[in-house]
């Protein structure tokens, strides 16, 4: 039986080693789902809100690529929740089922061998017990024995007392013979049980223990092997958040997020010339140059000044480039930055009226006749004092806004008016005329943001036509101009900004006008299409003399 008490003890160490390991896996778990919600909230911290400032940056590649970073890390955080519910599930539910029937198993066997024990226990006893019994009744009948040979041998003892004495000799043996034989009955009994519980029952139940104690190993190393698995399962998804994180780094396009802000911030206006040297030595009075360090002069003043003078106007093909002033400087350009004035204002300010007038009317105009002046007016809320590219942008989107409310307003409307026929028609669940502030105050904003809407489309086409002033001459189209040279393209130029052309290196095209000293050079294909391109981007050969000539009346 100390056998016995030793397997209880190391059976119950196995039990107690998978109740630890069970709680393990749980606070593992436990770290798992924090550390997932730690992730989950740090990506909600600097995700961007929606409609604010940091969403409409998302434009940008670098910040859309911090957006999908943080998108990864929340697909990551779910992974690790996923982890802890299949570690719970897998490990932990399973494990605890499976601990409880092993404790009911062992307790079972544990059982019987008390029960085996208990009985071969009470065996011996009723071994001793009649062993005891025979040899006490073998005692007294030897001293019966003794007493009737005593008798007998007493000549003073009548024949009586010595039969009398004879016959409880007798008796007294007879009882320690049956005692004797219950002594021998009981020790082949105990015997057999004894024999019964070392080689038989005591060793299957031991095997039985044996056996659960090996199952128990077992599933506690597939629990261990679990543990690794667990994780090991849901690598690729993390393998794939980190491809992305890295995919969202390798998609950042700095030259693109230049050009997006260019065209996002872009003035709308020219470059200003050269300011004009004043000679106060000469005694000559001081006068403002055409172009200055302030904002350009408008196409109406330029315009007054020339109004007298004689002048072609561009064919209908022709192309301006917006050489709007920006944050980042558009692609290479070549002249130096103190050398000569753009053409295109300060050289001749005719000529810059005429492209102002180009960019903002539609590409193909035959003629026109009697142009007149039409001037917007509108306030603040009109973005007048924003340069004509970031007004028209404004004006768009507030446009929008005011659609998006101006429909929500109609849905509200609609739906007041459903739920007025409903009253009507069942007056038990509600009183029509209730909803009438409602409808009322609905139509009121549906009329005031029509209003706006109107307001703010007049603005806008406002601020999309040109800004004419009164013409007497007549422009009839000219006819294609002559190319003055040609050039071979060094490199590839897309042609995305407004006036431009694309090309591909390699590619020859026919030069119309030359490079003015701001780095553009206009040029033109076989098919007619026209546009500028950066002077650095190409090779200008078979130059002829260009002369602009402008008549003076």
């Amino acid at each position: 039986m100390d056998q016995c008490d030793i397997i209880d003890k190391h059976t119950q160490s196995g039990l107690d080693l998978v109740e630890k390991y069970v709680k393990f896996v749980k606070e593992r778990t436990e770290i798992e789902q924090n550390y997932a919600k730690q992730l989950r909230n740090l990506s909600k911290k600097y995700s961007p809100k929606r409609g604010s400032k940091e969403e409409q940056e998302c434009r940008f590649s670098n910040h859309q690529a911090f957006l999908d970073i943080l998108n990864e890390m929340n697909d990551y955080a779910g992974q690790r929740e996923l982890i802890a519910e299949n570690m719970m599930i897998n490990i932990c539910i399973e494990l605890t089922k499976y601990l409880q029937e092993l404790k009911q198993e062992r307790k079972m066997h544990l059982s019987e061998a008390k029960k085996a024990q208990q009985y071969l226990e009470g065996t011996y006893k009723q071994l001793d017990n009649s062993k005891k019994r025979f040899e006490r009744e073998w005692r007294e009948a030897e001293k019966a024995a003794q007493y009737a040979e005593k008798t007998d041998q007493d000549l003073n003892a009548t024949k009586a007392d010595v039969e009398k004495a004879k016959q409880q000799a007798h008796m007294r043996t007879h009882i320690a013979e049956e005692c004797k034989n219950d002594y021998a009955s009981q020790l082949q009994k105990y015997n057999k049980e004894q024999n019964q519980f070392y080689f038989t029952d005591m060793p299957l139940i031991f095997n039985r223990l044996q056996d659960m104690d090996e199952r128990r190993i077992k599933k506690l190393a597939q629990g261990y092997i679990l543990f690794a698995d667990t994780e090991r399962h849901v690598m690729p998804i993390i393998g794939k958040c980190l491809e992305g994180i890295t995919r969202a780094g390798t998609n950042v396009n700095e030259r693109n997020d230049s050009v997006v802000l260019i065209e996002q911030h872009k003035s709308g206006f020219e470059r200003p010339g050269d300011v004009e040297f004043e000679d106060y030595s000469q005694g000559i009075n001081r006068a403002s140059s055409d172009s200055s360090l302030s904002t350009p002069k408008g196409p109406l003043e330029l315009l007054g000044r020339n109004k007298n003078k004689t002048f072609r106007l561009f064919n209908k093909k022709s192309k301006l480039p917006s050489s709007s002033i920006s944050p980042f400087s558009t692609p290479p350009t070549p002249s130096p930055a103190n050398g000569p004035p753009s053409p295109k204002f300060g050289r001749d300010p005719l000529s810059y009226c005429l492209k102002e007038i180009n960019k903002t009317v539609k590409p193909r105009i035959s003629s026109f006749r009697t142009l007149k002046r039409t001037v917007s007016v509108i306030g603040q809320e009109g973005f007048t004092h924003l340069p004509p590219e970031q007004r028209r942008k404004r004006l768009q989107q507030k446009i929008d806004d005011i659609s998006k409310e101006l429909q929500k307003e109609m849905d509200q409307s609609e739906a007041l008016g459903k739920m007025k026929d409903v009253y009507e028609k069942n007056p038990q669940m509600g009183d029509p005329a209730s909803l009438a502030p409602q409808i009322t105050q609905t139509a009121q904003n549906m009329e005031r943001l029509r209003g706006e809407l109107n307001k703010y489309e007049v603005s806008d086409t406002d601020s999309s036509q040109a800004i004419y002033t009164e013409f007497d001459d007549e422009f009839e189209e000219e006819e294609l101009a002559a190319p003055i040279g040609q050039c071979t393209a060094l490199y590839s130029f897309p042609g995305s900004s407004e006036g431009t052309i694309s090309m591909q290196e390699g590619e020859v095209l026919s030069v119309v006008e030359e490079d003015k000293g701001d780095g553009w050079t206009r040029v033109r294909r076989n098919n007619g299409d026209e546009g500028y391109i950066p002077t650095s981007y190409a090779t200008i050969t078979n130059m002829k003399c260009a002369v602009t000539r402008i008549d003076k009346t």
